[in-house]
């Protein structure tokens, strides 16, 4: 948190989100252990201090699908503030994680009362909401080529810090085939078509190299590509 976590009336932002406090507990989590499941009272809203979280959803068929992979500084469980009974999907810790669970009231109170939570979590939102947005255009329109690219880049945090981050969470195949709506094979295929390039590096955590955006962008690829 920078110097502008104060407001005037002495609220501060970091010490919210990094405390226990009236409506909030800090809780650390294990690999794999789930934070919130589908079905759950929809009650609170989490802060990812440290770590990634998985979020998934399963139909009545028993289908399971990833929506979202999140990371540092992003809220989850957001529903409770538009009245949602039950959580919709499932959270669970991919790494180590480390969390602030906020109950209801006390997010409403702070998002009424602070200014400076109200503007963090208004960016927040609208980020969230444009990535979806910008998720259904990339499932519309974008090859599955392209869609793995723009994911891996989004994984690393590309244009956040400048530099892609490597992808520290071991992510299977078939979470990315699950999250691009294809199949573990073609994630295969193409992920050895980037390790290849020299775009990524793939041996047993991913590193995106910048280049990767390449794919993204370029419309018309030089390469032969499999059909969908």
């Amino acid at each position: 948190m920078n110097e502008r976590s104060k407001t005037r009336a002495g609220f501060d932002l970091a010490v919210f989100l990094g405390t226990s406090g009236e409506g909030r507990v800090i809780s650390a989590h294990r690999k794999r252990r789930i934070i919130f499941a589908q079905g759950d009272a929809a009650d609170s809203v989490f802060y990812i201090k440290k770590g990634r979280v998985k979020v998934t959803v399963v139909s009545k068929q028993g289908k399971e699908a990833v929506v979202a992979i999140l990371g540092p500084d992003e809220f989850l469980g957001e529903g409770c503030l538009i009245g949602q009974p039950k959580r919709l999907a499932t959270a669970t810790a991919m790494t180590e994680c480390v969390t602030i669970r906020v109950e209801t009231t006390e997010i409403m109170r702070v998002l009424q009362d602070e200014p400076t939570f109200s503007r963090m979590f208004l960016s927040h939102i609208l980020t969230r909401s444009a990535r979806i947005e910008e998720d259904l255009v990339d499932q519309l329109f974008n090859s599955t080529e392209k869609r793995l690219a723009r994911l891996l880049l989004l994984l690393a945090n590309f244009g956040k810090e400048g530099r892609p981050e490597p992808i520290v969470a071991k992510i299977s195949q078939e979470t990315l085939a699950e999250m691009i709506g294809t199949t573990r094979s073609r994630v295969s295929h193409f992920m050895n078509k980037f390790r290849h390039l020299g775009l990524i590096d793939y041996n047993g955590r991913i590193e995106v190299h910048s280049s990767l955006l390449g794919v993204v962008l370029n419309e018309q690829p030089n390469t032969v590509r499999p059909s969908l």
